[in-house]
């Protein structure tokens, strides 16, 4: 076999083009035939289906580029929940825009480390030009905010923590039962005490509650709040979290890694007042904005908030080159190789530009509600509550919660709809995390259809077999 081409180089693009045909073509195949939302089976019949179509995964004898892309793309693609099917609707996984997943093959293909100068020059100025550009969405009133790229909203949460802790030492974390697992997760990563929780009645964070922890709590504290929780999408009084923060002398920490693009809608913003007091701020442009994954954000309100991120390393920020004036790049992550991720946002922030984005933002938060009317006018179903972003809880009528997940596991089997489950109020919900701005109310009402006509299946006697 040959020596296969680089994708990079004057003579890359002529050898990724072709193969390019064959990725695509195999998308669109392994679409055709798995023809919905999942494959139909579950785990019983996709994990044996795949293993079998990608089999010898490391063969004596290559099977050549065209051969391996086509087959295991076509099985990947046959085998994928498809967050583009409008009734993909479980989770905070967005479709990505087919602009974004072009900006992101030439990120591969170029491959810039984003850990030193030398290996990503025209990359390292687009990205810091990108995340102050974002940390001014978030910060506009301060002079020099700032902003780090990150794998998502668990990394971006570790490292409001992590930094706290290097302010204070070690810290005790506040938050809502609703506040995401990774605050728990990353006080224990650090070493630092279990973070005490307040209650969420109405989904969430109780400010009186709030109040009454931190005044019996020792200092230093640290605040997490949530814009856009996991189960409900709710927002917490943000100016009001920020004001006993203010009250009692604790820090305050936003994750807006659902709700934070928001900020681009003129329309919706006003949910996000008060985020701009928080000492840092969580945000994922691959949720509500339409990135493929990862495209967090990490903001602060001033740039040297990030000084204890410095790391030296000779062979990548020596100090006389650094003093000579190439960027030290060290301290801009936990990880040192790192991925290009900033070109696909900066790609899509240039292409649909605030207009652009805020519309796709507006329209889908519109289609979150739609979905409730539907709801509300369906006997057969319950809505939870109405929408703030762009989750929407329901449940049938007079279900219990076995026959609610036993209703969304089948649905999953089916391959019918993909759906989420949230414990809210003391009971299980279905979960749709309305993500697709393609959604039509003709898909929202077929997806009511399922549902009802799953819940009458299940309910319905089976005939006993002929003896």
């Amino acid at each position: 076999m040959p020596t296969p081409p680089l994708a990079g180089g004057t003579a890359g693009p002529a050898a990724l083009r072709p193969l390019v045909d064959t990725v695509l073509t195999a998308l669109h195949d392994g679409a055709a035939l798995r023809d919905g939302p999942l494959p139909a089976g579950g785990p019983d019949t996709v994990t044996p289906r795949t293993r079998t179509a990608t089999h010898p995964l490391i063969p004596d004898h290559g099977t050549g580029p065209h051969h391996a892309l086509r087959a295991l793309v076509t099985a990947l693609t046959e085998g994928a929940a498809d967050p583009a099917h409008p009734h993909c609707a479980a989770h905070l996984h967005t479709p990505p825009l087919a602009l974004a997943a072009a900006a992101d093959l030439a990120a591969s293909a170029l491959n810039p480390s984003m850990d030193s100068w030398d290996q990503a020059p025209a990359a390292t100025a687009l990205e810091a030009d990108l995340t102050t550009a974002l940390a001014a969405e978030i910060y506009p009133h301060t002079p020099s905010p700032d902003a780090v790229i990150t794998t998502g909203g668990t990394e971006a949460n570790q490292l409001a923590l992590l930094l706290a802790r290097e302010r204070h030492g070690p810290v005790q974390t506040v938050c809502a039962t609703t506040a995401h697992h990774s605050i728990a997760r990353a006080a224990w990563l650090l070493g630092l005490p279990q973070p005490v929780t307040v209650p969420a009645p109405d989904g969430t964070m109780d400010p009186a509650a709030l109040d009454a922890t931190l005044t019996r709590l020792d200092p230093p504290l640290l605040v997490v709040a949530t814009a856009g929780t996991t189960d409900t999408g709710q927002i917490d009084p943000l100016d009001t979290i920020a004001d006993l923060c203010t009250t009692h002398g604790a820090e305050l920490h936003i994750d807006a890694a659902y709700g934070g693009p928001l900020l681009l809608s003129p329309t919706h913003r006003t949910l996000l007042h008060g985020l701009d007091r928080a000492q840092s701020v969580t945000l994922d442009l691959h949720k509500l904005g339409w990135q493929p994954a990862s495209a967090g954000l990490f903001a602060v309100p001033d740039r040297h908030h990030l000084t204890p991120l410095h790391h030296h390393a000779p062979y990548l920020n020596a100090d006389d080159d650094t003093e000579a004036g190439l960027p030290d790049l060290l301290g801009r992550s936990l990880r040192t190789t790192r991925r290009f991720d900033a070109l696909k946002i900066a790609v899509t922030l240039q292409a649909l530009g605030r207009t652009g984005l805020a519309t796709f933002i507006d329209t889908t938060v519109t289609t979150a509600h739609h979905l409730a009317d539907l709801i509300t006018k369906t006997p057969a179903l319950d809505l939870y509550d109405r929408p703030t972003i762009t989750t929407v809880l329901f449940r049938p009528t007079d279900a219990d919660d076995h026959t609610v997940a036993t209703l969304r596991r089948t649905l999953l089997n089916r391959g019918h709809a993909v759906l989420g489950r949230a414990n809210a109020r003391g009971r299980l919900w279905l979960k749709a995390t309305l993500l697709n701005p393609h959604t039509t109310p003709q898909d929202l009402q077929a997806l009511i259809d399922l549902v009802t006509a799953t819940r009458v299946d299940l309910e319905t006697p089976t005939a006993p077999p002929h003896p």
